[in-house]
């Protein structure tokens, strides 16, 4: 893992959450992307856009690296 859990300044498609946890747990964001896209529609328990927008909310910005 790197360093705390921020979301991403650079590498950020809409608020950067999916980057930033890609990034802190050293994945490829876009694997991530499309992972949590897919259990986010095949998953009527996870409420993916709900999710999203809770860690936007919670989950600092990032400075620059």
């Amino acid at each position: 893992m790197a360093g705390p859990l921020r979301r991403s300044t650079h590498n950020r498609m809409i608020a950067g959450v999916c980057a930033g946890l890609a990034e802190h747990f050293g994945l490829d964001p876009t694997l991530l992307r499309v992972i949590y896209v897919l259990v986010s529609l095949l998953s009527a328990a996870f409420p993916g856009l709900l999710v999203y927008i809770v860690l936007w909310v919670v989950i600092p910005e990032g400075g620059d690296s």
